[in-house]
């Protein structure tokens, strides 16, 4: 069935040379009331009011319909922008206003706001997308003048819509929008909206603290206004005072349990914290309120999945799947859910149901492995590069793909050969060259794998995982261990808590004969990261401490990890009497 733009109510039936029906709406009514017309029958030209257009207006809005119809969204923006500009109807300028949001069209969007004010000034449409538009000029002052119209007309100004947009804003340019609130709340000084949208402002802008305290005054005089409540749940949580936050919530949702937004703001916050059976319990509860919410049952169906409620979990997510509402989501979670009970077809089927979004990589890294698990890798590599071939905008992503699945299959050489012809079409790809750059270092070539880290950190002077990479193959591979120690600690500066980076740093000082902050630093690395190469490394310098106790220990946890990891085995090997621990 061809879908056509939502936006677009087709004008092609009961059409005359005088006009387009329902683009203004109907004139002004008969006084004499005519007979109903039979739905069997087709109404006759007298019963039909038009808009009176000129013939070159209506060219250009029945050539923007069937541009639309044939997908030429481009022209029908064009051609409605030249239509409002040349009749000045309303009906049409909001028409294409609508038109040009859809396709995010911003000039457009300022000329049809301009336009619509000079037209129709005091329409609270016009005057809203105005302020939206002087937001984007950053004519702050503007904006805030054309929604202050709207709340003197006893409309809904949407302060808070305005507020949320300060996120994208300069933080010079955020404190200018909130100063202009601040006097604007003076002049209007009991209006709940406003206060709540500077609160709102305040947490856009990074200050929770300042937001809570003109929240509570407002909450005090206005006890039940909802969105000042679901934003000092949301803040509280903001300013680390969590448990607070989900008792606030809990109270406040059964006082209001028709707030579908509380109720999933606190079903997300349990989640947050671990609280699985109690977020079930909430969103099981909104979903009974509100049956017909897809994504309501997704969160339902996801919590439920965590707990290990799978029957649950997969009877929701086909629901979701046969209604056609979070389809990919629900495909990838199915696909999940067989694919972990081994049953290999039926997951690759669901896994095939993920045709975008988020899950689209994902899914299909997993259909890949399952392929290969089967011996069928070279169908998995073929699928890649079909679907690479079918979307070339993506290709760098499908080369990826399909280095990772060789090197997971140990295909090194080939793996190899992947990555190399990847970098030749796309040179500039980061996750790539370091991808080649890890596997040169496996297959013993240090000094190309050098040439790849070095070339991404020439691009990316700030990229912490290539640093340290490069410093650890230094210290493992060179006795450049000076050279190492600054790429090590150029990346530490970036991430001071990456226990990789701790690891290499307490690996080249050990390296370097300074013990006592290797140990430190392997310390921190082991309890943030107990990683049976985290193990080797931690050990082999307690045991040279003379902590050797200590040290079996460390590599009898890594050991429970992985019984057969090379670096480790060897380091205990080398140190004690024959491996024995």
């Amino acid at each position: 069935m061809h879908k056509s733009a939502p936006f677009l109510v087709s004008c092609l039936i009961g059409l005359s040379l005088a006009g387009c029906a329902g683009l203004t709406g109907p004139k002004e009514a008969p006084d004499t009331e005519e007979p109903a017309t039979s739905k069997a029958e087709a109404p006759s030209e007298d019963s039909i009011q038009y808009a009176d257009f000129e013939p070159e207006v209506l060219y250009l809005l029945l050539s923007g319909e069937i541009a639309a119809q044939r997908g030429r969204f481009d022209v029908t923006l064009v051609n409605y922008l030249k239509a409002a500009q040349k009749s000045r109807d309303p009906g049409v300028i909001e028409r294409a206003m609508r038109i040009a949001q859809s396709l995010n069209g911003d000039n457009a969007q300022k000329q049809l706001a301009d336009l619509w004010l000079e037209v129709d000034p005091d329409n609270p449409k016009a005057l809203r997308v105005s302020a939206i538009q002087a937001v984007k000029r950053k004519e702050l002052d503007v904006a805030l003048g054309h929604m202050e119209k709207i709340m003197d007309q006893g409309g809904d100004a949407d302060f808070d819509s305005l507020a949320a947009l300060a996120g994208n804003l300069p933080p010079e340019e955020q404190q200018e929008l909130l100063v202009l609130y601040k006097e604007l709340a003076e002049r209007h000084p009991y209006s709940p909206e406003l206060e709540y949208s500077i609160a709102l402002l305040l947490k856009a802008i990074g200050d929770p603290g300042q937001a809570l305290d003109r929240l509570d005054p407002l909450l005090e005089a206005h006890p039940n206004f909802q969105p000042a409540i679901i934003l000092k749940g949301d803040l509280l949580y903001q300013a680390n005072a969590k448990q607070q936050a989900l008792d606030y919530l809990m109270v406040n949702t059964r006082r209001f349990p028709a707030n579908r937004q509380m109720g999933t703001l606190y079903g997300r916050m349990l989640i947050g914290e671990g609280e699985l059976q109690a977020a079930q319990d909430e969103f099981n509860r909104l979903t009974k309120q509100y049956p017909n919410n897809p994504s309501l049952l997704l969160s339902h169906a996801l919590v439920a999945l965590e707990n290990g409620q799978t029957d649950l979990a997969k009877r929701e997510l086909k629901s979701l799947v046969q209604q056609g509402h979070h389809t990919n989501e629900a495909n990838y979670y199915l696909g999940r859910i067989e694919d972990e009970a081994g049953n290999t077809q039926q997951a690759i089927g669901y896994y095939s149901g993920v045709t975008q979004g988020n899950y689209y990589f994902p899914a299909l890294a997993r259909t890949s492995a399952l392929l290969a698990a089967d011996d069928r890798l070279d169908e998995a590599v073929a699928n890649i590069r079909n679907l690479k071939g079918a979307n070339p905008q993506q290709a760098e992503n499908f080369w990826l793909l399909e280095v990772n699945l060789l090197l997971d299959q140990n295909q090194q050489q080939d793996a190899l050969a992947t990555a190399t012809e990847a970098l030749e079409e796309h040179p500039d790809n980061i996750q790539i060259r370091y991808a080649r750059a890890m596997l040169l270092d496996t297959l013993n070539q240090p000094g190309r794998a050098e040439d790849d880290l070095k070339r991404i950190i020439d691009e990316d002077p700030g990229n912490a995982v290539a640093l340290n990479a490069l410093g650890y193959i230094l210290t493992t591979r060179t006795d450049r261990l000076s050279e190492a120690r600054n790429y090590i600690e150029r990346a530490l500066a970036l991430d001071p808590e990456n226990p990789a980076i701790l690891d290499s740093m307490g690996w080249v000082l050990f390296q370097e004969g300074q013990l006592k902050p290797a140990l430190d630093y392997l310390a921190r690395a082991w309890s943030a990261y107990p990683d049976p190469e985290v193990a080797a490394h931690y050990g082999e310098a307690l045991w040279t401490s003379g902590a050797e106790e200590q040290a079996r220990i460390v590599w009898k946890e890594g050991l429970k990890q992985d019984a057969d990891h090379d670096i480790l085995r060897e380091t205990i090997q080398r140190l004690t009497d024959n491996g024995d621990l």
